[in-house]
């Protein structure tokens, strides 16, 4: 091999390691020169098929489970039936069509403007066995439906588990192309970082909420055999003149198991999953010192037991760090207050939303620095992935900082899905997907090596 040869190689080789593993050496960050041929989304009309209410008068629709505790021995199952309360019982088993056990749930409306909701259900299910199929009916005899869920195997350092990563999703035909890679993948659960339905940003009529109905059955495919893990993002405060009450639609439709993390609101709650321990902040609540979200976060760091819970996980919608030009800055006032926080007990990663865009930081710090300040390495900080990228009819963020900060790894204004997928308690392989040609084509990757444990 000649010279010239051999010094291409070695570049080569030496860029592939970077790309690949957590260098913090590497400080040439990669701007994607993949371009969409559209930036923005076409919505679905009302009347779509993917809309579509099942067959029945009453018949349960919406269907979706989320963790119902802090360990993954419950799971909350959520519906509505659009006409009448109807049966408020789950049936339950552990075999399709022999339900051997029953649970009751709460029936209760909402109403926004001129509009009434269903009747919504929320049922919780507990002592359930991991690492078990169960088998789930809805409905009376007349519009019955069935599902089914895995729950996860039980928390412990060296169990692998594989999470979805899903955000600013909206009801789009791109929403629709996530949604269908996403159920190609291997996901066990997902990890939703924010903006729902959109439905705040429909006028006609204002605040439509038939969007939220809407795209709970354009989920459902996904949400009703699997958890998801919620979090809130600004389109969630939903409020206009006439209509003051925050996340109103949001905390009628989602439950989240925040009492079990002794949390005090619904919109900020951890659980533990498997290896992992996820702390789920509201960006849209207030986070001032001494506030409840305040107190609640520094006490809940500091009891996350990482022999137990190697991996400790930040979601949230606004990024705390973020080079498109869109939603520039929003996330100071937060990174300025939890960031020393994240680096002293070495969260792992901390996801969000919010930019509709794909990023990947380094593991970089600001604490100490003025605004104007330039983060600098720090091996014991996470790295920020932002996924804001799900489909929804405010299009992609197309445009950047240049020349691209230091601290930015990668950065690409497509929309996709990501997988966090744990291998044991000291490596994860994390990959992001854009919808590609109609394929979820993987547009960056890297092995994630765990803040605490090292082998």
């Amino acid at each position: 091999m000649g010279f010239s040869k051999l010094r291409l190689y070695s570049w080569v080789t030496a860029l592939l390691i970077c790309l690949s593993t957590e260098n913090l050496s590497c400080n040439a960050g990669i701007t994607s020169s993949y371009i969409r041929p559209d930036f923005f989304s076409s919505d679905l009309p009302l009347d779509s098929p993917y809309f579509a209410v099942p067959p029945g008068d009453n018949a349960p629709q919406q269907v979706h489970i989320t963790q119902g505790d802090s360990d993954g021995k419950a799971v909350t199952i959520s519906w509505i039936t659009p006409k009448a309360a109807g049966s408020s019982q789950v049936l339950y088993g552990t075999s399709p069509n022999a339900y051997t056990q029953s649970s009751n749930s709460t029936v209760s409306t909402y109403s926004y403007f001129t509009y009434t909701s269903g009747y919504i259900h929320h049922c919780l299910i507990k002592g359930l066995q991991p690492a078990t199929t169960y088998y789930y009916k809805l409905g009376d005899d007349t519009y019955s439906r069935e599902f089914s869920f895995v729950t996860p195997p039980g928390v412990g350092p060296n169990v692998p588990y594989t999470f979805g990563i899903l955000g600013d999703l909206g009801q789009t035909s791109d929403t629709v192309t996530t949604l269908q890679h996403y159920l190609k993948s291997q996901g066990q659960a997902v990890l939703y970082l924010g903006d729902l339905s959109y439905a705040d940003t429909y006028i006609f009529p204002l605040h439509d909420q038939r969007r939220w109905d809407a795209w709970g059955n354009l989920v459902e495919n996904s949400t009703a055999y699997q958890s998801w893990i919620w979090s809130a993002g600004n389109h969630e405060v939903d409020t206009t003149i006439g209509e003051d009450e925050p996340f109103k639609p949001f905390l009628n439709r989602y439950w989240t198991p925040y009492a079990s993390s002794a949390s005090t609101s619904q919109l900020w709650y951890s659980v533990q999953r498997a290896s992992a321990y996820i702390i789920v902040l509201s960006s849209y609540s207030d986070y001032s010192a001494d506030s409840p979200q305040w107190i609640w976060l520094e006490k809940e760091l500091a009891k996350v037991d990482r022999t137990t819970t190697p991996w400790l996980i930040v979601v949230m919608h606004c990024p705390l760090y973020n080079s498109n030009e869109s939603h520039q800055g929003e996330g100071d006032a937060m990174r300025a207050l939890f960031e020393q926080w994240f680096i002293q007990y070495k969260v792992d990663i901390v996801l969000a939303g919010h930019v509709h865009a794909y990023e990947r930081t380094n593991r970089i710090s600001s604490v100490g620095c003025s605004s104007a300040c330039t983060p600098v390495p720090n091996d014991s900080a996470p790295i920020y992935l932002n996924i804001g990228d799900g489909g929804n009819r405010e299009g992609l963020s197309t445009s950047y900082i240049n020349p691209q900060p230091a601290y930015s790894a990668y950065r690409e204004a497509s929309f996709g899905h990501a997988i966090l997928d744990i291998k044991n308690r000291t490596h994860a392989f994390w990959s992001w997907h854009r919808n590609q040609d109609g394929e979820p084509v993987i547009g960056d990757s890297l092995w994630i090596t765990n803040r605490v444990i090292k082998s």
